[in-house]
C-alpha cells in the first residue's frame, strides 16, 4: 500500500511504476494546463481508457479542494487567530486558485491508480 501512495505522489504509471503520467505539470502563472501522456513511455499502458474517463476525477478533485479549504480554515482560525471570516475567505480562495493545477494532476493520478485494470 505504501508503494501505491508513493507512486500516486510521484505521478508514475500504475502498470510499471516507472513512466510518468504527465508530460508537463502546467503552471498557473503562465496559464498552461498540465499535459498528460496518452500512453506510458515505458510500458505503453493507455491512461485514458475511453472518452469521458476523467469525469470521475472531478469528484476526487472536489474532495481534495474541500479538504484543503477546511484544513486551511482551521489553521487560519485557530493557529494564526484570524477573526475576520471575509479575510479568511479571501486567503482560502487565493489558495484554491493556486492549488488548482496541483489538484487536477493529483486527482487524475488517483483516478488512474484506482482503476488500473
Amino acid at each position: 500500500m505504501g508503494s501505491a501512495i508513493q507512486n500516486i505522489c510521484l505521478g508514475t504509471c500504475p502498470n510499471c511504476n516507472k513512466g510518468k503520467i504527465f508530460e508537463k505539470k502546467g503552471l498557473l502563472y503562465k496559464m498552461r494546463m498540465p499535459k498528460m501522456h496518452t500512453n506510458c513511455t515505458v510500458c505503453g499502458y493507455k491512461f485514458e481508457k475511453e472518452p469521458g474517463y476523467f469525469y470521475g476525477a472531478m469528484y476526487v478533485s472536489y474532495m481534495l479542494t474541500v479538504g484543503e479549504a477546511i484544513g486551511l480554515y482551521f489553521i487560519l482560525s485557530y493557529i494564526f487567530g484570524f477573526g475576520d471570516n471575509f479575510q479568511i475567505f479571501l486567503i482560502i480562495a487565493a489558495a484554491m486558485i493556486g492549488l488548482s493545477f496541483f489538484n487536477m494532476r493529483i486527482s487524475r493520478t488517483i483516478w488512474i491508480h484506482l482503476f488500473k485494470n
